[in-house]
């Protein structure tokens, strides 16, 4: 995940190993311990998701956003 400047914000690979907790307590985790998921407070503003397999290989995606309470 990138700001509105390109900056990089967050990183995930498999949501089980990092934000474990945080992302169970969302009461929404994915269902497959290989999926990404980033469980972040944002300020408003741009921002980018880059998805990509594993070894850059090519598939299809799906980013959900949540404003959690």
């Amino acid at each position: 995940m990138f700001n509105g400047n390109g900056d990089p914000i967050a990183f995930n690979d498999n949501w089980a190993t990092e934000q474990e907790a945080e992302i169970i307590a969302t009461t929404i985790p994915p269902p497959h311990p290989l999926e990404s998921a980033i469980v972040r407070t944002l300020p408003p503003d741009a921002y980018t998701a880059i998805v990509r397999g594993v070894n850059d290989q090519i598939g299809i995606a799906l980013v959900e956003v949540y404003a959690l309470p």
